[in-house]
């Protein structure tokens, strides 16, 4: 089994993601979706954060050299972290915004101008948190090594953004690796894998969809 799938398994084990397709989660940004991921959760795991740490280092090697890891608030902070430790490089992390106080920084750590550095983010959906992150990084002096993710939708318009910001990216684990876990060990039925491909073709069209037949119900 490849790192995807076998990541994928690992994260509908412990239930940091979750399938609902009759019962769409509703994201930050109001859009309805029958998957959410929250790998905070791996943080609990000893052995799977491991996991995580070493296939972050591993997944980065097409990005080196490098001579910083900078984490993305919040949820990029502590896997980059765990990354910094397992290749011995300093660590940052970049605010979503900067404080609005004391010095106002939006890069928290010691970063001098010029440094390479690697961004990452626990989970990439339209890629706008990090890309806004890697942005912060290079008005700072910093070269954006790339941006290396747990775990990726692999949305359209993220692999756009990124290409547009010519910043590569990588992630551990992804979508189609999802599917294939889920319906390998039986998490869904065959109308819901329909339900999930669906959604992954037009998130947007799927979520107003959605809402539109609620909507009808009530």
């Amino acid at each position: 089994m490849d790192t995807a799938t076998s990541l994928a398994h690992k994260l509908l084990q412990i239930k940091a993601i979750q399938l609902s397709p009759q019962k769409p989660f509703t994201w930050a940004s109001g859009l309805r979706s029958p998957i959410y991921c929250d790998n905070r959760i791996i943080l609990s795991h000893p052995d799977l954060r491991r996991f995580v740490a070493e296939g972050l280092a591993e997944l980065t090697r097409s990005m080196q050299p490098f001579e910083v890891v900078a984490g993305v608030a919040t949820a990029g902070i502590a896997h980059g972290l765990l990354l910094a430790e397992a290749l011995e490089l300093p660590f940052v992390y970049v605010r979503a915004k900067a404080k609005e106080h004391g010095r106002r920084n939006m890069i928290e750590g010691a970063l001098p101008e010029g440094r390479r550095v690697v961004v990452v983010e626990d989970l990439i959906s339209t890629g706008g948190s990090c890309l806004a992150a890697v942005e912060a990084l290079r008005d700072a002096g910093a070269e954006a090594a790339g941006v290396a993710a747990i775990f990726t939708y692999g949305l359209p318009d993220a692999s756009a953004a990124f290409e547009a910001a010519l910043c590569p990216w990588a992630a551990l684990s992804n979508y189609d690796a999802l599917i294939e876990a889920a319906e390998a060990a039986g998490h869904v039925s065959a109308s819901e894998l329909e339900t999930l491909r669906e959604w992954r073709q037009n998130p947007r069209a799927w979520s107003e969809k959605y809402s539109s037949l609620r909507d009808e119900r009530d």
